[in-house]
């Protein structure tokens, strides 16, 4: 990210409009000014220099507030600008209370945007404080990612690219891929081939080397994945691998839910754990209305071979990041950010640098 937007700083370019002579005009671009920053634990590093870099490479100062769970990994990335030579006052750091922290620096009139990742709750209570200074804002919040899975696709190599995703910081990921919507040809196959995967993923210490998925983060996780899971088993859902709580710590099995009805929560509330539903699908038509009828819309994915059904799914889907046969969709060059209740704004790429600056006209008689 640093790499990237050092250079991408050199590209922000303004224009000169055509004018009579004696007359001109331009259009600027210009650092929107000092910037509060949000971020959350599961990505502690990675999250704060996805905003740091498009800040300070636009020329605005920040305040960072990252999560109260990591602080160490946080200030060693502040403490690697501080020795990079950029001055203190341009790169702060802060912990505390959340709400105090964010209350005290949205309420500021020194600050001109606020740049959030979190979930969408939060999101909202933080537009709803920017609102009253009309301040910028980028929000990247929640998302529910639907995988489309066509009958074309090669299964066994499919199900090993997916399964490890799904189970990915156990499930801890705003894109990780939860609602699998599978063709019906296929759909006995990928669940049976899903299950037995899931059932070998193994759970545990994440500094031993064996270990494939660690615990959830604290003690409202496991208790609000066991929620959801007993809601899908009570209205209907088949558990085939996992479903439970267990041992000493934040420890949740991963899990597989197979014919999930659409009226079950989870189908609607992200989960944000390790824990994969699946629907079969008969239509094209069928897939993109089920993937779309969710509030959120930040990441999705689709498998085929078909490059029809591909270009047809990428325009459909209601979604700021399309994956086609694939989950890379998180780059420097590249934007990433939502829609709907997913957020707005982006960054990543030209745009998130975009994110950081105004944009001026002058015209001169």
């Amino acid at each position: 990210m640093f790499d990237f937007y050092a250079e991408e700083a050199k590209r922000a370019y303004g224009r000169l409009l055509v004018r009579p002579t004696g007359q001109r005009a331009m259009v600027l671009k210009q650092p929107v000014g000092p910037v509060a920053i949000f971020t959350p634990w599961n990505f502690p590093v990675y999250l704060l220099a996805k905003k740091l870099a498009p800040a300070l490479a636009a020329g605005c100062s920040v305040i960072a507030k990252p999560a109260e769970e990591c602080p160490a990994s946080t200030s060693a990335l502040m403490k690697c600008l501080a020795d990079a030579g950029v001055p203190a006052n341009v790169a702060q750091l802060v912990y505390g209370v959340p709400d105090m922290v964010s209350r005290t620096l949205i309420g500021s009139p020194v600050i001109r945007k606020v740049s959030f990742t979190g979930s969408t709750n939060v999101g909202k209570h933080l537009m709803r404080l920017a609102a009253d200074g009309v301040k910028r804002i980028t929000m990247e919040l929640g998302g529910h990612a639907p995988v489309l899975i066509f009958d074309d696709v090669d299964l066994e190599k499919t199900l090993d690219m997916v399964v490890p995703q799904k189970f990915r910081n156990a499930g801890q990921v705003c894109v990780s891929p939860t609602r699998f919507y599978v063709q019906a040809g296929i759909y006995d196959a990928f669940i049976k081939g899903f299950a037995e995967r899931t059932a070998k993923v193994k759970v545990g210490n994440g500094l031993e080397a064996a270990t494939q998925m660690g615990p959830l983060a604290n003690p409202r996780r496991p208790q609000a994945v066991e929620t959801l899971v007993a809601d899908a088993k009570a209205k209907g859902a088949k558990v085939l691998a996992g479903g439970e709580s267990y041992g000493n710590g934040f420890f949740f099995q991963p899990t597989l839910l197979a014919d999930v009805p659409v009226e079950a929560d989870i189908m609607t509330t992200e989960p944000f754990g390790p824990v994969a539903v699946t629907r079969p699908f008969e239509t094209l038509d069928e897939a993109i209305e089920q993937a779309n009828h969710v509030p959120f819309g930040l990441a999705a994915f689709a498998f085929t071979n078909n490059l029809r059904i591909a270009n047809l799914v990428g325009d459909a889907i209601e979604a700021g990041m399309v994956g086609i046969n694939g989950f890379g969709i998180s780059v420097a060059d590249a934007p990433f950010g939502g829609v709907k209740e997913s957020g707005f704004g982006s960054e990543g790429g030209p745009e998130g640098l975009d994110s950081y600056m105004v944009t001026k006209a002058i015209h001169q008689a």
